[in-house]
């Protein structure tokens, strides 16, 4: 691994929020994130969840009792108009819109209306996709990449063209087409990615303003990826500094004695379908899915039976999760974080997992994630 870089003292440390886009949607609290604690607010993007629903029943978990399912999910381009009108200086991004689904002249036109109902407070998160969400519903999902990088060129075109343009892809065709709306403020609305493989992290550097990690599991493997981000910037021209740095950071948040619970919790241990076999072999250990799982880009929470998912579990350790998910207490946590800012991070969301153990720990997630950001700001303080 190459050695840890400084980042530039500019960009401070600063963390992000979630808003999440599934039913019972509790945006009416909304004004709680908009007092200049967060970089951010950040909307999710899915048609289905990563949680088979063979185990979202009372037989593994009481949240079944909560919520019928776990794929009661909204647009999150619509949620972000809500939220654009709601609030009044912090940013609203997509965390992240697929290409697959949307064509790129609706994505940058959703873009610009939110980029004005916002006042120039817009970010559209892109990323190249997952079968989950498009596979069932008879999407293309072949060459996601490919189309991704096609799809960031159509939406450049539109906001940049002066009157209608002509383009010839292998996806996309556009003849006469125009998009006349002009930029708020004269400026287009910034495009981070997620991103993981090296393809796509070439692409971010080519063409994002921030960046997400699809999966960095180390302050070296984040310092790694985003220096291949960077290297990409630099070779095509821009300024790899102006990239911001952000990351979702899974953790799990608790004592001992809660994080023995939450180890045992069904979907908790389905955490690991969101890994890779070839990251989970990393830190020494064979994947349940086996050896060609990608992660979540294969989840398909339809096709996991009850049998299937139980098997799963059985290969499921506590140590395999513990090798990987960050845990501990909030200041723990916030000292792990701070290894990634060392890293070059600077947008972290702490995002506690262990909530996903119950309805006890989903109602104590809220207060053990602003602990740790309260410490970790405190530890960054002058970064």
């Amino acid at each position: 691994m190459p050695p840890i870089q400084t980042p530039p003292v500019h960009m401070a440390v600063q963390p992000a929020a979630f808003l999440r886009t599934t039913l019972p949607l509790g945006i009416d609290g909304i004004a709680d994130l908009d007092t200049g604690r967060y970089h951010s607010i950040w909307l999710p993007d899915h048609m289905v969840s990563f949680w088979p629903d063979s185990i979202w029943t009372p037989e593994f978990t009481d949240l079944a009792t909560a919520s019928p399912s776990p794929h009661r999910h909204l647009d999150a381009m619509a949620v972000a108009g809500a939220a654009a009108v709601l609030t009044k200086r912090v940013p609203i991004a997509t965390s992240v819109v697929d290409t697959v689904r949307r064509h790129p002249a609706m994505l940058a036109q959703s873009a610009l209306t939110l980029d004005h109902l916002s006042k120039g407070r817009f970010i559209l998160g892109l990323g190249s996709g997952e079968m989950e969400n498009t596979v069932p519903y008879g999407f293309d999902f072949s060459k996601p990449v490919g189309r991704f990088e096609e799809a960031l060129q159509v939406i450049r075109l539109l906001w940049e063209s002066d009157g209608p343009v002509d383009f010839e892809g292998q996806y996309y065709r556009l003849h006469h087409a125009r998009m006349d709306t002009e930029l708020y403020d004269g400026k287009a609305p910034p495009i981070w990615i997620g991103a993981g493989g090296p393809r796509m992290l070439e692409i971010t550097g080519r063409h994002a303003d921030g960046w997400w990690p699809a999966g960095a599991w180390s302050p070296e493997d984040y310092a790694a990826k985003l220096g291949v981000v960077r290297a990409s910037a630099d070779r095509a021209g821009r300024d790899p500094m102006a990239i911001t740095p952000a990351f979702i950071q899974i953790c799990l948040i608790g004592d001992d004695a809660e994080l023995a619970e939450m180890l045992a919790a069904p979907l908790v241990k389905a955490i690991i379908l969101q890994i890779s076999a070839a990251e989970l072999a990393k830190f020494g250990h064979a994947h349940p899915m086996g050896e060609a799982w990608r992660g979540f880009v294969d989840i398909d929470p339809h096709v996991l039976t009850r049998d299937r998912f139980l098997a799963f579990c059985g290969q499921v350790t506590a140590e395999m999760i513990l090798s990987i998910i960050p845990h501990g207490t909030p200041n723990r946590i916030a000292r792990i974080v701070k290894e990634f800012c060392d890293a070059g991070l600077r947008v972290p969301k702490i995002m506690d997992y262990g909530g996903m153990a119950g309805l006890k720990y989903g109602a104590a997630s809220a207060a053990k994630v602003r602990a740790a950001e309260d410490e970790l700001m405190r530890l960054c303080e002058g970064v």
